[in-house]
């Protein structure tokens, strides 16, 4: 978009409106939808970890103590704002294809709030940081995943069709619920507040890709082979959600206590500062490990069962960025690995394949 000058939240308010008309999105999917910011409870009135535990929870950026703590709270509302803008963006063309009426009303709800969350985010940010926060607030909605500008690599790939948006919501959206529940114990008072109702709000897009798998799997008209082409696609690209190994930012994030554990309030045990997000990750792994479990026990008897690509497998971020890994994990040549990726993950042909299989209605099981 043009470059403005934002002042206040009304003005970002009508930037807002701009980039809904400049991203293609149809009207009809925020008619009658109140944007709000929506703020909860705390976890602790005090700080619950790091260096400042025991102390009260900063209400306001004046009371934060260090400048560098507040340069990161500003990257963390920022990276976390430019997720739910992103998202918005690649779904944003799925409603012409819904598979039932309730399917619409899912993908719609899904998108009113992600858009409500990036509202979320831009208002700590117009409200508590200054003119820093105005301008990283604009650049949210300057931002576009179709231009591969997005912050992150996840919301720069293509959601093609519903079994896309079905995998996208079941293993994304449930990165997302990690990254806000670290969120929620933060020693800044009004970004743990926002979290309570967005978790709220999550839990209802994880349902939504859950359930949509459960009713593919369950129709058997999808070959399971297809389908797990597109958890080839973007199982390994939640795993790099979850930031690098050995990460410094993670370490003074939980150092200054802005973002915890998962589990922080059940974890009696001294956190490994330097390996914070290879632990979140672990917890991830194993939770989605169970869900394909159980997708696997709804699957007809003679198909194939799904499965976790190895978490060495095309990953862009970390220890294994640039690795040449099969999804089982075994180590490729640079020819051998080109070869597999292409075997292995959803092209051209398999859209297509997507696309005519989900013309027949009982692709997927109805609600």
């Amino acid at each position: 978009m043009a470059s403005v000058r934002l002042s206040t939240f009304d003005d970002w308010i009508d930037y807002f409106r701009r980039w809904q008309k400049e991203i293609d999105l149809d009207p009809a999917i925020t008619a009658g939808y109140t944007f709000e910011a929506k703020y909860g409870g705390l976890h602790e009135p005090a700080i619950e970890f790091g260096d400042y535990r025991g102390e009260r929870k900063w209400e306001t950026l004046l009371e934060v103590p260090d400048q560098r703590i507040r340069d990161a709270l500003l990257h963390l509302i920022t990276y976390q704002g430019d997720t739910e803008f992103g998202s918005v963006e690649q779904q944003r063309h799925l409603a012409a294809a819904a598979p039932t009426d309730r399917d619409l009303e899912s993908l719609v709800r899904v998108m009113r709030e992600e858009m409500r969350h990036g509202w979320q985010m831009c208002h700590l940010l117009m409200t508590h940081f200054g003119g820093s926060g105005r301008i990283e607030a604009q650049k949210l909605l300057d931002r576009r995943s179709f231009n591969n500008n997005r912050l992150l690599g996840s919301f720069n790939v293509p959601v093609d069709n519903w079994l896309d948006f079905f995998t996208y919501t079941q293993f994304i959206d449930r990165d997302g619920k990690f990254q806000l529940g670290m969120l929620s114990h933060s020693a800044f008072a009004p970004l743990a507040r926002s979290m309570g109702p967005m978790l709220k709000e999550e839990s209802f897009h994880l349902g939504t890709g859950n359930h949509g798998l459960k009713r593919i799997v369950k129709a058997g008209r999808l070959p399971a082979p297809l389908i797990q082409k597109y958890f080839n696609k973007w199982i390994p690209t939640a795993f790099d959600l979850f930031g690098t190994d050995g990460s410094s930012s993670a370490h003074w994030a939980y150092v200054w206590g802005l973002k915890g554990r998962f589990d922080e309030d059940q974890n009696d045990a001294a956190p490994d500062r330097d390996h914070l997000n290879e632990y979140a990750r672990e917890l991830y792994t194993r939770e989605i490990a169970g869900l394909v479990e159980a997708l696997n026990r709804e699957r007809p008897a003679e198909t194939p069962p799904l499965y976790i690509p190895d978490q060495r497998f095309n990953r862009r971020i970390g220890e294994h960025s640039g690795g040449r890994y099969s999804v089982g994990g075994e180590p490729l040549d640079q020819a051998a690995c080109d070869r597999h990726l292409a075997e292995v993950l959803p092209g051209e042909t398999d859209r297509h394949e997507v696309e005519r299989l989900s013309r027949d209605p009982g692709w997927i099981l109805e609600r």
